[in-house]
């Protein structure tokens, strides 16, 4: 066999480790495509929500297993839970977190502070849910002059709801605590103890705490249904983080598929839907929730995969009238392609896309 002469050797072998290098190179760009194009492969959602009742379809939806379901053998599914908008919108700007259940005032503070950038919402998940509780003895609102009203958390989604409640009745209310009603912002937790104990007169809470209010001899002043139009309003609704959704739009519409799948368990399947929240909530947090209590609060909650943007864009405008944001506008906040893909396929009605 006739040798090669050396120089051409070295030049053989130096093509033969530019072509392999160069392969290697089109395979690892074809794989990040792939992954940025949502195609096969591996993927981990991380997904967050509360662990209560008004976010039902998420609770429901890990504990029966049907978003694992949804999303299949090629997502990982990971959970998380929080007690407060803020934290799930740290992780979502951290990268920690992927998609989350929140209410309507967390979403607009994401939206605002990325200037339009971080997240979408994808679907609906809950309307209603939310009463101002009194003590008894308070059956109007010109007797909430001098008393004290707890409220979930300065800013928050029920805190707005009273301020601007009562700026609509003349009563006035300070961000500090002071004016014709003082607002009392604390922790739901310590809201029952606070009304039993008479330091506070009453709250404007979500569910289940209208409930262990009224159990704790307080009564209904304002259901919040009644201030709205057909008596809806988003208290809870499914977000992702734009990257994700660039990324992983496949597994974003699959995660739509088990949000809707979830509330259809939650709507048809109410007992076993109430069973499972309280299993749930008990593995979390080592004391499951009383189902009796679930049941009392289940009828002031409507489970809907639309997300009633008139009523969180109609949130925003109250919370700059009673001074605590700003106005900023919502263009782009809203992605319901998928929704209405599933629901199209599904031969129910498609949701406007806002």
């Amino acid at each position: 066999m006739r040798r090669l002469p050396f120089r051409r050797m070295v030049a053989l072998a130096t093509l033969a480790v530019l072509g392999a290098a160069t392969l290697g190179a089109t395979a690892a760009c074809g794989a990040d495509d792939g992954a940025a194009a949502g195609g096969s492969g591996p993927v981990t959602l991380r997904l967050g929500y509360f662990p209560n009742i008004t976010h039902a379809p998420a609770v429901v939806g890990v504990e029966k297993g049907i978003f694992a379901e949804k999303l299949g053998s090629d997502v990982t599914l990971e959970t998380k839970t929080f007690n407060a908008g803020p934290a799930a919108i740290e992780a979502i700007f951290s990268g920690a977190l992927d998609a989350t259940y929140i209410g309507p005032n967390p979403t607009v503070n994401a939206f605002s502070k990325s200037r339009g950038e971080a997240i979408r919402v994808v679907s609906g998940a809950a309307s209603g849910g939310v009463a101002l509780v009194v003590k008894p003895e308070i059956t109007s609102v010109e007797q909430l002059k001098g008393k004290k009203i707890a409220t979930p958390q300065l800013g928050n989604t029920q805190d707005v709801a009273l301020r601007y409640w009562l700026k609509e009745k003349g009563l006035t209310a300070t961000k500090e605590g002071g004016g014709d009603v003082k607002v009392v912002p604390q922790e739901n937790a310590q809201t029952v103890d606070t009304f039993s104990s008479g330091a506070i007169d009453g709250a404007w809470v979500p569910e289940p705490f209208v409930s262990r209010l009224i159990n704790a001899g307080g009564k209904v002043l304002v259901d919040e249904r009644d201030l709205w139009p057909d008596r809806k309003f988003v208290i809870t609704n499914l977000i992702v983080s734009t990257k994700f959704l660039k990324a992983h739009p496949d597994v974003v519409r699959k995660l739509v598929e088990g949000q809707a799948a979830a509330n259809e368990f939650v709507n048809t399947k109410p007992d076993e839907s109430q069973q499972a929240i309280s299993d749930h909530i008990g593995k979390i947090t080592g004391k499951p929730l009383d189902v009796k209590l679930i049941k009392q609060a289940w009828p002031t909650l409507e489970f809907t995969n639309d997300p009633i943007a008139s009523s969180l864009k109609t949130g925003l405008d109250h919370a700059v009238a009673v001074g605590l944001t700003q106005p900023v506008s919502l263009d782009g906040l809203y992605d319901l392609t998928y929704l209405n893909e599933v629901l199209k396929a599904q031969g129910k009605p498609e949701v406007a896309q806002p």
